[in-house]
């Protein structure tokens, strides 16, 4: 079973994609990046789900470079979730290592499309994502 970690501050946007994820994915929540960054490492997710802008000292820029930069959470695939569709901003997505940018509002299913295809590959690799 492939473990996803949706950090949103909206509750709605985590109840919607935790409802319309697949069965064979174990789905956990996180408020913002502090409260993210702890259940990363105790329960290393195959993938994070990541809004931009979140209340608190960190966003999901800084959270995502900090994970990329790790070598101990190597291979956590992570999707950015925000409103924040500008050219920069995608750039910006990139240079800190984002391997996803959906811009809000997004198609869940596209998401869980693109999921799905990354961990299945992962998975036929023989890579833990």
């Amino acid at each position: 079973m492939k473990k996803v970690l949706i950090v949103d501050d909206q509750s709605d946007i985590r109840r919607l994609l935790r409802l319309t994820m697949p069965a064979n994915f174990q789905i956990s929540e996180a408020v913002n990046a502090d409260e993210a960054l702890e259940a990363i490492r105790r329960d290393r997710p195959d993938a994070v789900i990541l809004d931009v802008m979140m209340p608190g000292g960190m966003d999901g820029y800084q959270l995502c470079a900090k994970l990329k930069r790790d070598p101990s959470l190597e291979g956590i695939h992570v999707a950015l979730v925000t409103a924040r569709g500008q050219e920069s901003d995608r750039a910006r997505g990139a240079e800190v290592g984002a391997d996803a940018y959906f811009v809000k509002p997004f198609s869940p299913l596209a998401l869980i499309r693109h999921l799905e295809s990354v961990l299945a590959a992962a998975h036929s690799q023989g890579v833990t994502p």
